[in-house]
């Protein structure tokens, strides 16, 4: 399959030069065009055309919001993730307004990086379970619940209700006295239990099955 075409726009030079290091290392991805602000990008995503844009939703001039709505208004078909520092709710809903597909925090680990752009290149929505249920839900977006799964066990319940609180795998790592291999493979184990795909499927799963509350502190 032919790579998937980025456009990466962040106004910290480190931070953009490290994320598109990053996808052209991994293979299967090309960076076409770089942005150090809204306004480029705007004017970047135009010409370049790029399958899926990772956009910064605080910088200088026009900033992130407001850069993926004159994107969607040029090219409505345009796949645009916002990643970013900010949690709260008011960005995540101006973003998914505007035209967002994904909206991540930086602190999102390489895989659930990577997973989340192959995720919106082929059309799916992904987002920061924290506060997914209340955009999905605004959105009238939902993710299907699968009629049978198989029991999770006291360990992978422990993750999982982290997940839904919005927990990173790190955090969780330490607040459960496991390594971060341990996380991950338990979040392998859930997503093939509950026949999901990513964190944010497995987070609305458990917060439907009253599993985990919303704004529930985690630990």
């Amino acid at each position: 399959m032919p790579p998937i075409r980025m456009l990466i726009a962040d106004d910290h030079t480190l931070v953009r030069q490290g994320l598109c290091q990053l996808c052209e290392g991994l293979g299967g991805f090309s960076v076409v065009a770089e942005a150090a602000n809204g306004a480029q990008a705007v004017a970047l995503a135009c010409t370049s055309q790029p399958d899926v844009i990772l956009m910064d939703i605080v910088m200088p001039g026009v900033d992130g919001v407001e850069a993926i709505r004159q994107i969607m208004g040029e090219t409505p078909t345009a796949r645009i993730i916002a990643l970013t520092m900010y949690r709260q709710e008011q960005y995540m809903l101006e973003a998914i307004r505007a035209g967002a597909r994904g909206y991540l925090l930086k602190t999102v680990d390489v895989g659930e990086l990577i997973a989340a752009i192959e995720a919106v290149h082929r059309g799916d929505y992904l987002i920061d379970p924290i506060i997914a249920a209340r955009v999905l839900s605004e959105f009238h977006l939902d993710v299907p619940e699968q009629p049978r799964i198989e029991p999770l066990t006291e360990s992978e319940m422990a993750v999982l209700r982290l997940v839904a609180q919005g927990v990173d795998n790190q955090e969780s790592a330490q607040a459960l006295g496991y390594s971060v291999y341990t996380v991950a493979n338990r979040l392998r184990t859930i997503y093939e239990k509950l026949h999901v795909t990513n964190r944010t499927q497995a987070a609305l799963y458990a917060l439907r099955q009253g599993w985990a509350v919303l704004d529930e502190p985690p630990g």
